[in-house]
């Protein structure tokens, strides 16, 4: 059975948590594997829709065993809000596993995240101000803390005491703001400790038995390939590794046990944040994609950035993930456009480019190459089979396909988990 990786492969928002829900009812292992509660998963199950922000998408499907894994940052307080919330409507949370490697977001990180961002006017990145981009900083600069020190009052104190000698000063002597108590930091920390600890395992040996024994396991990204920290639209990213490699450092599982990788594209797109967006729309046919698309941040609740798809994106999310499948969300969200423009390429200083440029500047400067294809104004919600769609639609799917740099395995026709259509499987 696989190892399957869930990949954004745009800017985030694609529909992840859809997917890697459709997938979790039929394996054992859901990983979340980077990100924070930065990002957010909107999952729709019948008349249910659910919110997720820290948790894999898995822990709703009650055959599945939910995985925090080591390169994801955890915030205590959000953990339990959002159990709480899921447990209150019925879902059975009982099998959450957090990684013991997994890193803390304290109080003091989202505070500095906030105060730096406003401190950097219009250099701002955008971030969601929860404190994940100052957590991974502190995990590089080895001053983090991880779930397994809250076990350990001795060291977990030594360790914010250290971690707070610089950023007292920062916050003191730079943003004007009070210092941070080490003893109020520590003890709320502390205070989670009991209701964690049934939690916390060696997720990676436990994923690696699984596999041994034969178990499928998925491992879901946040953010995506655009906003990862090495290969997305640097600085305007997240702090994490959101492409495929990110899988196996996130987790502890090597790359010579992964069998599939999986990129979500929207039949459109959206950006959330600061950073180049080449098909971005500022006119009425972007407002209508935000507008019934419902392109508002599942986390933050800002209104998404909105433009048409993006070909060399998605060729270049192919390529650094090593994408074996596209899963195709919101096709649906195009019925009723007569014509449907696709950038194929861009225009740099005068002269067609057809792959990722690589530098910055010339991204920033890129201008969007489209071919228009044909749109259609039937009612696609119903369609099951690849067949139901209607011809113009079948085309775009296939154009898209050609132009991606992987076969289309699924397209999603409506938000719910049912509204799909399934070409290849991607668990065989």
């Amino acid at each position: 059975m696989p190892a399957v990786v869930v990949v954004g492969a745009q800017w985030g928002d694609e529909g992840k948590g859809k997917a890697t829900d459709q997938l979790s009812s039929q394996v054992d292992y859901v990983v979340k594997f980077n990100g924070g509660n930065n990002a957010g998963h909107t999952v729709v199950v019948g008349e249910e829709k659910y919110a997720l922000h820290l948790l894999p998408s898995g822990i709703l499907s009650p055959g599945c065993t939910p995985v925090i894994g080591n390169g994801v940052v955890v915030d205590l307080e959000v953990l339990f809000a959002e159990l709480d919330g899921l447990s209150a409507r019925g879902v059975d949370v009982s099998k959450l596993l957090v990684s013991s490697g997994a890193h803390l977001i304290p109080s003091y990180n989202r505070t500095l995240d906030k105060v730096t961002e406003r401190f950097l006017g219009k250099r701002q990145i955008g971030t969601t101000g929860r404190g994940i981009g100052p957590t991974y900083a502190d995990k590089m600069a080895r001053v983090g803390i991880r779930v397994q020190d809250v076990f350990d009052e001795k060291i977990l104190r030594q360790k914010v005491e250290g971690a707070l000698v610089q950023k007292n000063q920062l916050l003191l002597k730079v943003y004007n703001r009070r210092a941070v108590d080490v003893d109020e930091v520590t003890a709320e920390l502390l205070s989670y400790a009991e209701r964690l600890r049934p939690m916390v395992a060696d997720t990676s040996l436990v994923l690696n038995q699984a596999l041994d024994e034969g178990r499928t396991v998925v491992f879901e990204a946040g953010q995506a390939a655009m906003l990862d920290v090495d290969h997305g639209t640097y600085p305007f990213v997240t702090s994490s590794s959101a492409t495929a490699g990110g899988a196996c450092t996130g987790s502890g599982v090597g790359p010579t046990r992964i069998d599939r990788v999986v990129g979500v594209v929207k039949a459109y797109t959206t950006r959330v944040g600061e950073g180049p967006f080449p098909t971005e729309l500022h006119d009425d046919a972007g407002e209508r994609l935000r507008s019934v698309g419902g392109e508002y941040g599942t986390t933050t609740g800002r209104p998404r950035r909105c433009g048409w798809y993006d070909a060399v994106v998605a060729r270049f999310a192919s390529r650094v993930n090593g994408l074996t499948d596209l899963v195709l969300t919101k096709l649906d969200v195009l019925t009723g456009l007569e014509k449907i423009p696709v950038c194929v390429a861009y225009e740099v200083d005068g002269r067609r480019v057809d792959e990722m440029p690589p530098n910055q500047t010339d991204f920033h400067h890129a201008r969007p190459v489209y071919e228009e294809l044909d749109g259609w104004s039937e009612d696609i919600s119903g369609a099951r089979e690849f067949s139901d769609l209607p011809d113009a639609a079948q085309r775009y799917v296939l154009a898209l396909e050609e132009m991606s740099g992987a076969r289309i395995s699924s397209i999603g026709v409506g938000p719910d988990r049912a509204a799909t259509i399934v070409r290849h499987s991607l668990l065989d």
